[in-house]
This record gives C-alpha cells, structure tokens and sequence, in this order.
C-alpha cells in the first residue's frame, strides 16, 4: 500500500467558529492505482488533497490516526522531511496552471529549479530531464518553449506544463486537483488520455479530485464519494456505478446530464442545500435532503459495510437501491 489515511479531520478557524470541513475521512491507494474523490464543490476533495502536501492555509489544522506515505507516518516527520518528499516522491497537478506557474520565470527555470532542488544533477542533465518531459506531455518544440514564460502559452499547453513539472522527479504518487476543469472538452480528452498514459508509463499511483463522473467511471480503479466533509460511500468504480448504495450517490448519477433527456422536461437535481459545517451535525449530513430521511437518521451513522470493499453511512442500504432523488 503506497498511502494510507485513517480518520482525517481538517478544522479552519472563522470568525463564526471552527468549520468542520473534512470529518473523519479515511482512504488508501496502492501503487499503479487510481482513486477518484467525487462530490459537488465544497464537499472538503481539494483540502484533502492540499493536506496530504501539508499545504493547507494558516488557518487550517490538520489530525488523523495515521497518515502513511509508504509506511512513514507525515504527521510525525520534519518540515524539511516533508518539503524532501514533496515536489520528489508525493507531487501535485493544480486545477489552475496560472496560479501553479510563476508569471515571473519562464517554463524551462521552474521545471529545472524543480528537479535540482530534489536531485543532486547537473543544470544540464536537469534541462535534458525538462525537454524530454515536455516532450513526453505533447509539447513541440519543446526546447524553444523552455525559454517561454507562462503567459506566452495557451491554456492547455500551461496544464501541460503543470503536469510536466509534477513529473520532474518521478514521483511515485500524483495528486491531480480537477487538472482539466479550466479547458474546454476536447483539450479535457487529451490531457486525461495523457495522464492515463503516463501513469502506466511510469507506474504510479494517482489521487483525482474531480466532480467528473464520466471521468471516474473510466480511469477509476476505487471510488470515494464525499458530502459536506464525510465520506459517504467508498467502493471500486464497479460498485459505484452499478449498484450506488447511499441515496447521495444515487442522487448525484441522476443528476448527470443525459443527451436524449426530454426537451423541454426539468433536468434531474438534488433538492435543498448542502448543510453549514460551521453547525455541528450529529446524524446524517444529507438528512435535510433526503426522501428516505427518518428520526433515526439523525443519530450518528458510522460507514457500514455492505460488501468485500463497498460501504458507505446509511443506515437504510437496501431501500437506498430504489430511490431516485
């Protein structure tokens, strides 16, 4: 097993109180598999990934039970250990490659900055390892555009780039944060075939935050579906896909558009709001929202399992399989 965390709780500090924006999340990847966290905006995916970085806000606090980095546990070692790894073994895509990318620099300074502050090489080696990973993500004329700064380039070829630098070091576990949300739909495709094809390439593991669920079902290998901070079904994409088991899930397939929908018909959308996690929320976080909702839904729910490799919190599992939000 290449990460394991177990019982994540990130707190930020607000003027209103401490928001409670991941509860309790526990998740594992294993090496040259994908894992894909879903939920709609604001459901805690991206400050869970910044978190595995220790990259999260001042005002943020992070605490687990564990969180193992092939064995070694991140929240015990050094800062200097966990800028060692970062950038190295555990590295990032961001979902905005503006924000990622100094305007300041051009793109050949960061990518090598990058790998000689982790490799003990050469300039020159550092700049053949840049060229030939420009190369490797579809750029051309790849040692032109090294003397390029971000703003000189398109869109695509900045997320490009982006991917390129999260691979200067051969990292064994990438983190992509919604890494094509900014682009349209056809450069979407050939980033995603892209990353697919790198990650078999060099054999790594990969985390994806995205709110894609057509995205999921084809580069999945297990699924965690996130609601207001909790985890609230984890299953392979199979499972999740075939036979959703918590009625958020099921809510959240429906609501995917569908080409020979009705014209003229409402689309499918998930009533009410998502709850405030600045209030405390003993029971179910989608109570309000729910049409299986019962008193008993109001006490805490743990994950339940409800086969080899699928749970999810419900406690109504089976009637959940009918409902149709």
């Amino acid at each position: 097993m290449l990460l394991n965390v177990e019982n994540l709780n990130i707190e930020i500090a607000t003027p209103m109180g401490p928001l409670r924006a991941v509860q309790d999340v526990s998740f594992s990847v294993d090496k040259g598999k994908t894992l894909c966290i879903v939920g709609e905006s604001g459901c805690g995916k991206s400050i869970t990934a910044l978190s595995l970085l220790d990259l999260l806000p001042k005002s943020a606090s992070r605490h687990a039970k564990q969180m193992l980095f092939d064995g070694v546990d991140m929240q015990v070692i050094s800062k200097s250990q966990i800028r060692a790894l970062r950038g190295n073994r555990l590295s990032m895509i961001f979902q905005e490659p503006m924000t990622a990318l100094n305007p300041l620099h051009t793109v050949g300074r960061q990518l090598t900055d990058v790998y000689r502050a982790h490799r003990k090489e050469s300039y020159r080696k550092a700049v053949e390892r840049a060229i030939y990973l420009l190369e490797r993500v579809g750029i051309s004329n790849a040692s032109e555009r090294m003397a390029q700064y971000p703003h000189e380039l398109s869109g695509g070829l900045r997320q490009r780039v982006v991917i390129a630098m999260a691979l200067m070091c051969e990292p064994e576990l990438v983190v992509a944060d919604e890494p094509t949300t900014a682009l349209d739909v056809t450069i979407q495709a050939e980033l995603l075939r892209l990353l697919i094809d790198l990650q078999k390439s060099f054999g790594m593991g990969m985390i994806m935050i995205t709110h894609d669920l057509g995205l999921v079902s084809r580069i999945a290998d297990k699924v965690v579906v996130m609601y207001a901070g909790q985890i609230v079904e984890a299953a392979t994409a199979e499972k999740i896909f075939n036979n959703p088991s918590h009625p958020y899930t099921k809510a959240l397939l429906s609501s995917v558009p569908d080409p020979s929908h009705p014209r003229m018909q409402p689309l499918p959308a998930i009533p009410g709001t998502v709850p405030s996690l600045i209030d405390r929320i003993d029971g179910c976080h989608f109570v309000e929202r729910c049409k299986l909702a019962s008193v008993s839904c109001k006490r805490p729910i743990p994950l339940i399992k409800i086969n080899e490799g699928h749970e999810a919190r419900c406690i109504k599992v089976g009637v959940a399989q009918e409902v149709v939000v």
